[in-house]
Order: structure tokens, then sequence, then C-alpha cells
């Protein structure tokens, strides 16, 4: 057999040269800004390879961008991809010490910039060591330097220095990209993703039970670039030749609607809190999106209620998926069009799961058992960047944190985090069994618990609750649904309705934030006994 690399280079080369006039839609608050087609978009992407040499960067360099989904932040991904250098995505939302630490820890030279985001990276340059080269990938006012970068226009550098560039000269187990966690558990780690293991996690992603995208299909991709790879999507479409709509910075319901009516989206992928944008301005504004036929939901557990709920305001079929950002970050899905179920899938072929106690040991019995949840495959961490060892058990599996449980038929099921485990009287609480019942109500849009000091007991659970909109909740309600279906020992005392819960920059609910608003006493609790 032939020698074949397996680098994400060959993506976009496939979608050139087969579906050369498929577009990239860019847009801004809804409105279309920009289009491309695909054999334009490489043409771009491997000049701008050049550009990036003619500034110094080298295979295995690392270049860091600071950016929202755009087409210009697309077409960079692969200049440096294809050019062997490693693709560092930043998170806007993160504060500029925190990123600072990630350019320092990473020895980024070469930052690509959204211009709106230039006064964000002035703050960074505060903190973190000096960076040789700023990239402004759009237009907007642009200052000579930054922190003593040089800085540069992306169109001007590509007309003056961008060159045709052999692309995937390099081994397929070089570093692509790299990514940090979003830090919800602790301080983010950087998880490096190599060529081989975009190109594995991209055909997983693609399989019939998996994403499942197609030529024919218009994606929308509401997730950002800059989690995890986007979800694989940026290497996903191309793959296949599907119409990619990027939709800037804003993922508002209404600008969201808004593109996927006049683009035709059939799939769009996201966290389910920006599906509930669009399903309340649809209830709002009236109006519905004809051509959307799936919505694939991902970064937390889902309750079935709030399935419903997405489902029946837009008219579409729900898939929940599971993953990390150690994953690259798929790890389960379920199949298109499965009956609805608040699991989160199987896994598709290249990835593993297994469940163990406690204390470490693999459970004889893997069906119907709930466990520690461990996973192995292609597409899986080995070790955290600049970590000195790996992270692995004795078979390869890693730690994923998170409670499961695997049925019979094999989906997965969420089950919560390890470390949001609540100890109160010496035994444990899961908050994620509590969440999934309240989040049937009818009345809740978005719930979490979370543990409170107590003198007594050390900790209790507080549940905590923002409304649907122009929706009355009755605490003792939420609290009568929980007798019986769950010990009467973890069955909160107080209940705290907040008017929006604080998301982290994955979009999951942020349980830090929720801690420290309570130890500042900002959230107001009402006691409603048992």
């Amino acid at each position: 057999m032939q020698s074949y690399k397996l680098t994400v280079d060959k993506f976009l080369d496939h979608a050139a040269k087969w579906f050369a006039g498929r577009e990239v839609v860019e847009a801004e608050s809804g409105r279309v800004v920009a289009r491309a087609g695909y054999a334009e978009l490489r043409e771009r992407s491997n000049r701008f390879s050049g550009a990036l040499a003619a500034l110094g960067a080298k295979p295995g360099d690392r270049i860091a961008t600071l950016a929202w989904n755009t087409r210009h932040h697309f077409e960079i991904t692969y200049a440096a991809m294809g050019a062997g250098l490693v693709c560092h995505t930043l998170n806007p939302r993160l504060m500029p010490e925190q990123l600072a630490r990630m350019i320092a820890e990473a020895e980024d030279q070469l930052i690509a910039v959204s211009a709106m985001l230039l006064p964000l990276l002035e703050q960074v340059a505060s903190f973190s060591p000096p960076f040789r080269h700023v990239i402004v990938l759009d237009e907007g006012p642009v200052p000579h330097t930054v922190g003593g970068a040089q800085v540069w226009r992306y169109e001007e550098l590509l007309l003056s220095r961008g060159r045709e560039t052999a692309w995937g000269d390099f081994d397929e187990e070089a570093p692509a990209g790299l990514c940090y966690t979003s830090g919800t558990t602790g301080n983010p780690k950087g998880v490096v993703y190599t060529h081989r293991s975009n190109y594995l996690h991209t055909m997983r992603s693609l399989q019939a039970d998996a994403m499942a995208m197609s030529g024919s299909d218009v994606v929308l991709m509401a997730v950002p670039m800059f989690h995890a790879n986007g979800w694989g999507v940026p290497f996903a479409a191309p793959a296949v030749g599907a119409r990619l709509v990027l939709p800037g910075r804003h993922s508002d319901g209404a600008s969201l609607a808004k593109l996927i009516r006049a683009e035709g989206v059939t799939v769009a992928v996201g966290v389910q809190t920006v599906w509930l944008g669009v399903v309340d301005h649809l209830r709002q504004s009236g109006g519905d999106l004809p051509t959307l036929k799936r919505v694939i939901i991902g970064g937390s557990n889902c309750p079935e209620a709030l399935i419903r709920h997405i489902e029946e305001g837009l008219g579409v079929s729900v898939q929940t998926s599971w993953g990390m950002t150690e994953l690259s970050p798929l790890g389960t899905i379920s199949p298109p069009g499965a009956p609805r179920h608040s699991a989160s899938g199987r896994p598709p072929i290249g990835l593993d799961l297994k469940l163990k106690d406690a204390s470490g040991r693999t459970l004889e019995q893997q069906r119907e058992q709930g466990g520690h949840l461990w996973v192995k495959g292609a597409s899986v961490l080995d070790r955290y960047f600049r970590a000195q060892s790996d992270a692995l058990d004795e078979e390869g599996y890693f730690d994923t944190g998170d409670l499961a449980i695997i049925d019979f038929d094999g989906n997965l099921t969420i089950r919560g985090r390890s470390k949001d485990l609540i100890k109160s009287g010496g035994e444990w609480i899961n908050p994620a069994e509590i969440e999934a019942i309240v989040g049937q109500d009818p009345s809740v849009s978005l719930v979490a618990v979370i543990s409170t000091p107590d003198e007594k007991w050390g900790e209790r659970p507080l549940l905590v609750v923002q409304p649907r909109n122009g929706k009355h909740v009755d605490n003792a309600r939420l609290i009568s649904a929980l007798r019986g279906k769950v010990a009467d020992w973890w069955i909160p005392q107080q209940v705290a309705q907040i008017a929006s819960m604080p998301l982290a920059t994955s979009g999951k609910i942020d349980k830090n934030r929720l801690r420290a608003d309570f130890d500042a006493g900002e959230l107001v609790a009402e006691d409603v006994g048992r």
C-alpha cells in the first residue's frame, strides 16, 4: 500500500479540487459579509503559509489566534497547520492574565487577532513576555505596534509576502494545534493535537451514526473555533464539501435565526444555551426555520425536557453528545433521528470507554452501574502540554474526571463531575442527579446545584435556577419533585433564583462563579426546608 500521511491540509485540498465553488460564508450580527469557495480559500491559505514563513515562522513554531469564527480565522488555521506550524487558539473570553500565561507557556512568537480584540491583546501584552509579530485579521484601526511587536494587516501581508508553499511536508505525528481546557475544575491545561489525531477524529465524527455531515449539508458552526478545534467542524465540513457558515462574534438568538433562514442551514452545531436563545427569539418574534433539520449539542448534560423544548421550538431533531478538549473533543454522540434521550449516545469507532470505582479498580460489570469514566483512543490525550509524565493508566486509558453510567444498549449518561460531588455528613451527594430532575420543570431554563458550607454537615447542596422567560418558578414545587426520587438527605433546603446563569468560556454553567457569588453574599437564597 502507498504511504499516505494523515495531515489536515488534505481536507482543504480535497474540498478545493472536488467542491471548488462550495462556499464558506462569514456573517456578522446575522448579516453575510463575505463568501468564498473552497478553491479560493485553499489558494489564499496556501499563499499565507508563505507569508508566515517570510516572518520567520518555522515548522513546530506555535502561532496564536485570538479571534472569532471568521473566514480569515479559518484561512490562517489551514495556513499554519498546512506548513507544519502549530495553531494555538486563544479564548477571547478569558482574563488578560490567563491569556498571558498561556502565551508564555506556549512561547507564541506570532499572534493573529481580530481588530475588535486589539484592546484585549494590548492588555495581554502588559502581562506576557514579548512576541514578535501581530497580524490583524480584518478591517479596523490598526496601531503600529502592540507590546513592542510589529503589526501587520492580513490582506496586505498576503499581497506583499504571500507565496505558494508545499503543504504536508512533515510527519503525520507532528503537532497541528494547541488548545487549553476551560479550567472549570482547575487551572487550564494545554492539549496538543497532532495531524494524525485530528485526521482520525474527523473520520470518526463523519460516521453515519455520528455527525453524519455530507456535501448536501449547510453547516452552521456556532461553537467557537477556540473550543477544541470548533468540535472538529473546520475539518469535517471541507472533508465532505459541506457549505460552512461562520457566524462571527454574535451568537444571539436573533442573529443566528436570521442567518439560518438566509443561508438555508440544515445542520447547526453548538452548546445548548445557544439554541435556547434561538428558541426564545422565535417564540417572541414568530417565524420558523424550515431548512434546519438537526442540531448537535454538547458541553454538558441536557435534560430530556430541555431537549424537547429545543426540538419543539426549532422543529428539529437534537443530537446529544459528550466530549472534552482532551478527546479532540468528540467522545460519544446519539445517532441522527434517534428517539429523544437525555443520554449522550455511544462512542464511534476509534474510542473506547471503561468505568472504574473510586479506588481505581475496573468495574467487573460495565453496564447499568455508575462509575468513574476512563477513555482510550487515537485522538485522546496522552499527556498535557509541558507535563513530564503521561496521564494514562496501565492500559492506556485517560481519566475524564466524569461520573457516568452506560446502559445495556451502550449509551453513555454523564452523571456529573467527580470534583462537583458534595460531601454532606460524610456521605456523597451527586448534583447532576438533582439537576436532571429539576431541569424537567417547564418553568426552569437552567439549573445548577453547588455546595455551601454547613457547621453541622460540612457541606449542603444549594439549588440555583434560572427561570424560563415569562415563567414563574415555585421553589416548593421544585423541592417536592425531588421527593421519592433521591434520598431525603440529598434534597436542598435552599433555592436561589437568578436572572442569568453565569456561563464559563466553554458555554457550561460556571459553578466556580456561583460558589464565589454565594461566598460574597450575592446569591439570595430562600429557605424551603425539607
